[in-house]
């Protein structure tokens, strides 16, 4: 099927009514494995953090992460789970070319935290309840590079290099109830739980929860059925989509195919997807008939997990202002609108302008540079906005410098510039540009003498009672002193020199 075969998507919501299930894949951030002692650190060369236990070498025994547990318990109270009093691991056996010992410890029907919720709240303010079925525990697989084949996948491929660093990383799938009632709006509530829950982990520490890096990621498992019906369809499953935007495209694009197949007279597949970023579409992977009988059974070489209830209530209380929360107080302290929070969320520049105003700046300026120049060179280069190279205690100091006089507006923006460029912090970069505002009231003085001997028509105008024509003049100073003048003072004198009053 093709993307110009599917049913439109208004067409699909008049006939047929979406289900939803998202499984969300957490990677957490901790120093090293699920069950060993390996680093988990990126970037290192491929089987160098590795060990006979995250290998499965015979005689090896794994040991169950402190941090890992912590982590999944503080992830399971901010979503409003029922913590286990005891729980544990089993082996999940599947066929993992990435994965050594050839099957996952993973938790089955024993997770440590399960029955919750979490609220969304869509872009039109609406707040929508997202059911929580269970967080559980368990490690990710290694990671698998197809040689020789034009799409990177395993058809077409010569051969296939694995590389296990990432086998045994700890991770937390998040699984939903079936997600009922948000007709059209299923793939912007989507959207929206995604983006809620990794603003979640992230203020809980458990993870930097970046999806363009893998460290979430999230499967889209979505059925139709006929409008005033309560029978589940048929489930498709789009496997690892990476962000948000994503998350949005593939339900609504499987919402499209999904009505094309029925109206057709057709049957929906039981399927994974894989989920393409070029145009939204999504294309078949692997049949998955019924449910799949992975032989759980029980972890023989670890003990079950059973926290103790003081340790669970003092993790409550150790919880952070939870994301929801942090934004309703910010946007009052702010002043701004849903929008413009939802604009600054979607930017991903909450923690940046709130680290900025803490560094001093007013929390208008700020925003001002982290939504608008800042954000700006962030789309033209790629790189994440907290990725750039500037700090906000660098904005603070522009802001400053701007407050005080010694910079105006397009000599901050120069600044900036400088900054990202490597050239030092925000006074190096003024200094070596000379980039302070002309203060030398003798030396705008002889500016505007000129630009208006140069100019004598619109300065008879100004003298006439045109004051607006006064911008001309003003332009003339600004580009005599490469914009290093105060645009209002220069203004000023303008005015006083020609005997007229602003």
């Amino acid at each position: 099927m093709t993307v110009t075969d599917l049913v439109p998507y208004e067409d699909a919501l008049a006939t047929y009514d979406p289900v939803m299930g998202l499984e969300v894949h957490v990677e957490l951030g901790t120093k090293t494995k699920m069950f060993c002692g390996c680093s988990t650190e990126l970037g290192a060369e491929p089987n160098s953090q590795t060990c006979p236990t995250c290998l499965g070498m015979p005689g090896s025994l794994p040991v169950v992460n402190a941090i890992g547990v912590e982590s999944a318990i503080k992830i399971g109270l901010a979503l409003n789970c029922e913590i286990a009093e005891w729980c544990r691991f089993a082996r999940k056996n599947y066929f993992y070319p990435d994965m050594p010992k050839n099957f996952q410890t993973s938790q089955y029907d024993e997770p440590i935290a399960f029955d919750g919720y979490l609220d969304v709240q869509l872009e039109d303010g609406e707040t929508f309840r997202v059911q929580i079925e269970r967080a559980h525990m368990e490690e990710d697989t290694g990671k698998s590079l197809h040689v020789g084949g034009a799409t990177g996948r395993i058809h077409g491929a010569s051969h296939s290099l694995l590389d296990y660093n990432r086998a045994g990383i700890p991770l937390i799938e998040i699984v939903t109830k079936p997600i009922e009632g948000a007709g059209a709006r299923a793939p912007e509530v989507a959207k929206a739980y995604v983006a809620e829950l990794r603003e979640l982990i992230k203020a809980l520490g458990v993870s930097e929860a970046r999806m363009e890096q893998g460290q979430m990621r999230c499967d889209v498992n979505l059925s139709l059925r006929p409008n005033g019906t309560e029978t589940f369809g048929t489930r498709s499953e789009t496997k690892n989509v990476n962000s948000l935007r994503s998350v949005e495209r593939a339900a609504r694009y499987e919402i499209q195919r999904h009505a094309a197949v029925l109206n057709s007279g057709a049957k929906v597949v039981q399927e994974t997807r894989h989920f393409h970023e070029e145009d939204g579409s999504t294309t078949a992977g692997r049949i998955k008939d019924n449910a799949e009988d992975y032989r759980y059974f029980p972890e023989p070489d670890l003990v079950p997990v059973a926290p103790a209830r003081d340790w669970v209530e003092e993790l409550g209380k150790g919880l952070p202002e939870l994301p929801r929360v942090r934004r309703n107080r910010l946007r009052e302290e702010w002043g701004v609108s849903e929008f413009d929070m939802q604009s600054i969320l979607n930017a991903d520049a909450v923690d940046l302008i709130v680290a900025t105003t803490e560094a001093g700046a007013p929390s208008d300026q700020a925003r001002k540079w982290w939504m608008g120049e800042l954000a700006r060179n962030s789309n033209e280069t790629g790189v994440a906005l907290d990725e750039l190279a500037i700090t906000p205690a660098q904005v603070a100091r522009v802001t400053e410098l701007v407050a005080s006089g010694d910079l105006n507006d397009k000599l901050a923006r120069q600044v900036i510039e400088g900054v990202l460029a490597g050239e030092g912090d925000p006074d190096a970069v003024v200094e070596k540009r000379g980039l302070k505002v002309v203060s030398d009231e003798g030396a705008l003085g002889a500016a505007v003498d000129q630009a208006i001997a140069a100019n004598a028509a619109v300065a008879d105008k100004i003298r006439g009672g045109k004051v607006a024509a006064a911008g001309a003049l003003v332009g003339a100073v600004m580009k005599a002193t490469r914009g290093q003048a105060d645009a209002a003072r220069v203004r000023e004198l303008i005015l006083e020199k020609l005997g007229v009053e602003g």
